[in-house]
């Protein structure tokens, strides 16, 4: 818990791990205990050890997501869908603490409007389209999913 009483995303994790442990949820068990090991890694990464904030820790659980779909994706080219399979579950486990993601339309009215905005006229302009679409973006959505957006509008 921090000082002033809220319960910090990290402590969220740490509780719902013990509670995946008693109920036997050996999938839920195994993932959150990646992500744990992930944020310590996060944590003691540089110079100092220092704790992350909710934000942070956020950014390595959309960081581990991406990981796991990715590999899905991977297992299911190689015909391996077992493995695929394990990967997509540990996936649905993450995505519970991660905030609502955009629909694809969404993406394109934010990507729209930021070309309109930024008066952009071509793919030389991608960067500074980007910068002003993923501040409002945040973690609404995959920055590859985003990346395809503002392309898709630079260049129609």
């Amino acid at each position: 818990m921090s000082e002033t009483g809220a319960t910090t995303l990290k402590a969220t994790l740490h509780t719902d791990l013990t509670d995946a442990i008693r109920e036997r949820d050996q999938v839920r068990s195994a993932t959150l205990r990646m992500v744990l090991t992930a944020v310590s890694n996060a944590e003691v990464a540089g110079k100092e050890h220092r704790e992350l904030s909710d934000d942070e820790v956020l950014a390595v659980i959309v960081k581990e997501a991406k990981k796991r779909r990715e590999a899905a994706d991977a297992y299911v080219g190689a015909g391996r869908t077992e493995l695929a399979e394990k990967e997509n579950a540990e996936l649905a486990c993450l995505e519970g603490y991660l905030p609502k993601q955009l629909s694809d339309d969404e993406i394109d009215a934010i990507v729209a409007e930021a070309v309109n905005a930024t008066g952009a006229s071509g793919m030389k302009d991608m960067g500074k389209v980007m910068g002003v679409v993923k501040p409002k973006i945040g973690e609404q959505a995959e920055g590859g999913r985003v990346a395809a957006a503002v392309k898709k509008a630079l260049a129609g």
